[in-house]
């Protein structure tokens, strides 16, 4: 059995020889892992079991602001301090609740098509995803500001409807050109509504702004055959059911320091798979590596019962987590 059967059958709640599982490191915690291991090519060598097609590269450092970087939608980012992979945003796009203050970008697709030809180069015997990260609350609120979204949604949600149909358009434009590819397994999109407790803007609000759109981009996806795999950090429990019945195959990231995962498995493991659980807040930062390896089973025993899982830590592993640490989740994986 491959590792595209592995994630096949854990999306269609069927066991497999062995649990898929797939690690990402942030710049900083790679660095530390290529010096401990002493290998530049150790990424290559783990038996991830995805690989993400990517339509865009565009992440252009200005020269005038060094440690500034421009994303396709022309936000500007700031990882000259002690994040350098995402970094903060000083100066959001629109300064005031008005569509017409930005040009929205145009999808190229000659270059786009090149980037995803570019990207299946590699993806071996794995599932492959699209992928639109910041797909719809984050990539507003990095064009308006996040305070300043928020309060939109209570005093100018005309600009908020007009602001998230442009962005779900562009979406669905990127969702057609992968629908173009052979080859193309799931689709994933980026966007955290929870905090510790609850969602970030509540349930009513989620429901009248990011909903609709949710629907129309899954439904692009499922007219594809696409699976939809959904990030976001943080309790997003009490919206379970409007996913699944949007069509969501699988969430990500399901940390489990806020969800019971054992009650979460049992009330929606029939219905929705799940990507991640392995903790990056609580776990691997603090933990010894004997209680990360024998925590990082006992996970994988609950949620793996029967498929619906892909075995993962719950974020792109930060440059707080020592290297044994990371060496102990990687052997209960592979084992």
């Amino acid at each position: 059995m491959n590792n595209r059967q592995r994630v096949i059958n854990s999306l269609s709640h069927k066991s497999s020889d062995s649990i898929p599982y797939h690690v990402e490191f942030t710049m900083e915690e790679h660095k530390k892992m290529v010096a401990f291991l002493d290998d530049e090519k150790f990424l290559g060598k783990l038996n991830n079991h995805l690989h993400r097609a990517y339509w865009n590269d565009i992440n252009e450092e200005l020269k005038e602001k060094p440690g500034n970087f421009r994303d396709f939608f022309g936000v500007v980012w700031n990882r000259s301090g002690v994040d350098k992979d995402i970094g903060i945003i000083d100066d959001p796009l629109f300064k005031e609740a008005n569509i017409s203050m930005v040009d929205f970008p145009t999808l190229n697709i000659e270059i786009a098509s090149n980037h995803i030809k570019n990207s299946l180069v590699e993806k071996k015997d794995n599932f492959v995803i699209g992928d639109i990260g910041f797909s719809l609350f984050e990539r507003a609120w990095s064009m308006r500001g996040f305070e300043n979204l928020l309060m939109d949604m209570a005093l100018n949600p005309n600009f908020v409807h007009q602001l998230l149909d442009q962005i779900c358009d562009f979406n669905i434009s990127v969702i057609e050109l992968y629908g173009q590819f052979t080859g193309i397994d799931g689709f994933y999109f980026g966007d955290d509504w929870g905090q510790q407790h609850g969602l970030i803007m509540g349930p009513a609000l989620w429901r009248e702004f990011i909903l609709p759109r949710i629907k129309k981009m899954y439904a692009a996806c499922q007219k594809h055959g696409f699976y939809i795999m959904q990030h976001s950090c943080g309790d997003i429990e009490e919206i379970f059911p409007d996913l699944l019945d949007a069509g969501l195959n699988c969430y990500n990231t399901f940390q489990p320091e806020i969800y019971d995962i054992k009650k979460i498995k049992k009330q929606f493991g029939g219905q929705l798979s799940f990507w991640g659980a392995i903790s990056t807040q609580a776990l691997l930062p603090f933990e010894s590596p004997q209680v990360v390896y024998k925590e990082t089973k006992r996970i994988m025993n609950i949620l793996g019962e029967n498929g619906g899982y892909i075995a993962a830590p719950t974020h792109a592993l930060p440059y707080d987590i020592p290297c044994e640490n990371v060496m102990a989740m990687l052997k209960a994986f592979e084992e």
